[in-house]
């Protein structure tokens, strides 16, 4: 995930976003991709560690966020690399921090929220494969064999690193793991959105 401003927008960097957003919060907006969606959450999180309310727009989907973005028609979004590869690379977006622990490999150029004084920041959008209840094991594991061997093609983990995106490791892409990894991000979320409650729509 990624925060970026339209090209309208004063500041070029984080460090000068934020005393902007506190000076001008009033008349500011934050797109997200939808009530709910990670973009959402995203925005949440970083309303919450600024300590500042904005305005939030939610749109059905990235794209018609993204278009209103390099309109001007909103200031802010905070969403993942993948929609938003080509715009950063084309320099029609402000990027201003990548919300995770550590830089997206693709955009090393944009430092980490954390990294410019804001603690606490990890937002990171993730896919799984899911099967209805019930399916027989032996189904289930052979899909689970296809994508360990699809998560370490070559050509698949280039195309994903161009988009700003990481292939798990092998070893990750099983049932029990994803089963350990759904449990964490629950408990990992559950108490961030309950205290991020105020800034929600």
């Amino acid at each position: 995930m990624i925060m970026v401003g339209n090209k309208q927008l004063p500041p070029n960097t984080f460090k000068d976003l934020v005393p902007y957003i506190k000076a001008n919060a009033s008349k500011l907006s934050l797109a997200n991709a939808g009530i709910g969606s990670a973009s959402h959450l995203c925005g949440l999180l970083f309303q919450s560690a600024i300590q500042t309310e904005l305005t939030t727009v939610p749109y059905k989907g990235a794209a018609p966020a993204l278009t209103d973005i390099l309109g001007g028609q909103v200031s802010l979004l905070c969403d993942q690399t993948t929609n938003l590869a080509g715009h950063l690379k084309a320099g029609s977006v402000k990027p201003y921090a990548a919300m995770q622990a550590r830089r997206v490999e693709a955009f090393k150029d944009v430092p980490t929220a954390q990294e410019q004084g804001l603690p606490g920041i990890e937002v990171k959008v993730w896919h799984a494969m899911y099967a209805p209840k019930g399916t027989p094991k032996p189904v289930i594991d052979k899909l689970s064999a296809a994508l360990q061997k699809s998560v370490t093609d070559p050509v698949f983990r280039a195309k994903m690193a161009e988009l700003g995106a990481e292939a798990v490791p092998a070893q990750r892409a099983t049932p029990d793991s994803l089963r350990n990894y759904l449990g964490a991000e629950i408990n990992k979320w559950t108490p961030v959105i309950k205290k991020a409650g105020v800034y929600a729509d």
